[in-house]
C-alpha cells in the first residue's frame, strides 16, 4: 500500500513540475521572441547565427547543422525558401509529431514563432523552438526546459540567410 501510494505521490509531483516548467518555459520563449536578435558570430553554408559560448558546430548537411554543448545535442534546421512568417516548417512539424503536450504559437507582424514540446518518458522531452523556416530540436529534461528555451530561441532568432 505504501509503495503503490508513493508512486502516485511521485507521478502526481512529476506531472506538477512538468506544468510550472512548461508554462515558464513559454513565457521565456515569449520574452526571447520579443528581444533583439543576437549578433551573429558563426557562418555554416549560406546562412549565419549565434552560437553562445560552450556551443560548437559538430557536423553539418543542407539544412541541417549538429550543435552540441557538453553532452547536449542541437539539431538546427533551415529552409532558406521559407522567411521568418512562413508556417510551412511548423505544420510540417506539428504533422509529424502526435500527442504534444506543448503546441504555442507566437505570432506578429515580422515573424512566427512556435514551441513545441512532446513528453518523451518520465522526464525527459523533445523540445522545438522555430521561426518562420528555422527551427532547433533538443532533448531534454524537464528542470532545465526554461533556460535551454531561453537559449534556443536566442539562436534561432539569429539565423540569418545569405540567399533570399
Amino acid at each position: 500500500m505504501i509503495i503503490i501510494l508513493s508512486v502516485i505521490l511521485l507521478s502526481a509531483c512529476g506531472k506538477s513540475n512538468f506544468e510550472t516548467e512548461s508554462k515558464e518555459t513559454i513565457e521565456a520563449v515569449k520574452e526571447a521572441l520579443n528581444d533583439k536578435a543576437k549578433e551573429t558570430n558563426k557562418k555554416s553554408e549560406d546562412i549565419n547565427f549565434y552560437l553562445p559560448f560552450g556551443y560548437e558546430i559538430e557536423d553539418e548537411s543542407p539544412n541541417n547543422i549538429l550543435l552540441k554543448n557538453g553532452s547536449k545535442q542541437y539539431i538546427l534546421f533551415n529552409n532558406p525558401q521559407e522567411n521568418k512568417v512562413s508556417d510551412v516548417v511548423y505544420k510540417s512539424t506539428v504533422a509529424q509529431n502526435k500527442d504534444l503536450e506543448i503546441n504555442e504559437q507566437f505570432k506578429k507582424s515580422n515573424q512566427f514563432g512556435y514551441l513545441i514540446i512532446k513528453n518523451l518518458e518520465e522526464d525527459m522531452n523533445e523540445m522545438t523552438i522555430g521561426i518562420g523556416g528555422t527551427k532547433i530540436t533538443t532533448l531534454i529534461k524537464t528542470s532545465s526546459l526554461k533556460n535551454e528555451a531561453a537559449v534556443m530561441t536566442q539562436i534561432v532568432k539569429s539565423v540569418e540567410n545569405e540567399k533570399q
